[in-house]
């Protein structure tokens, strides 16, 4: 089993400008390439996890997250970085229609797709980490049964032993074990 290094995307691999759905409106995160390497370096396979409610709303489609996730892709591949893997929920308890809006076990904080992914990839949860900018992606984590956490904020304070915060990306891969 393979240890992994779950990230979020909107606000860790690209700029959360809200509902990115191309290339134009996608704008990488300053570090996340040096970062990605450093994982690498250290045995971890890289994993995005992602809510992707705006296809529950209508924004955008399967078919765009999928062409922009292609994308995303080839220009982690041209720096050299191989992303293992990307699972994304569509679905939201209340803002979206049809088959979208659900509850369901994939939506972070709830630990489906890290589960999944885990499967499908033959990961060791216990070794593994996230990488996100919200609760919800370390409350997922924790529930999935992952070691710990980086979580990027502006804040200070606050304290959990399950995950570090950090202000910037660069200040990670120092971290890593």
């Amino acid at each position: 089993m393979d240890k992994a290094a779950f990230l979020d995307r909107d606000g860790i691999i690209n700029v959360d400008h809200g509902y990115v759905s191309s290339p134009e409106q996608f704008d990488f995160m300053e570090g996340i390439f040096e970062l990605c390497a450093a994982l690498k370096q250290k045995g971890y396979k890289l994993v995005v996890v992602t809510n992707q409610s705006g296809i529950g709303r209508g924004y955008y489609s399967e078919q765009s997250f999928w062409q922009l996730s292609d994308w995303m892709r080839e220009q982690f591949e041209a720096q050299g970085i191989v992303l293992d893997g990307i699972y994304f929920c569509p679905h939201h308890p209340s803002d979206a229609s049809g088959e979208y809006r659900c509850e369901c076990q994939c939506r972070k904080p709830a630990p489906g797709m890290l589960l999944k992914a885990a499967e499908e990839l033959d990961l060791a949860l216990s070794q593994s980490l996230m990488i996100g900018d919200k609760q919800s992606d370390m409350e997922a984590a924790k529930a999935a049964g992952l070691k710990g956490g980086f979580l990027l904020t502006e804040a200070t304070g606050g304290s959990d032993p399950f995950y570090r915060q950090v202000s910037r990306l660069s200040a990670i891969a120092p971290l890593l074990s």
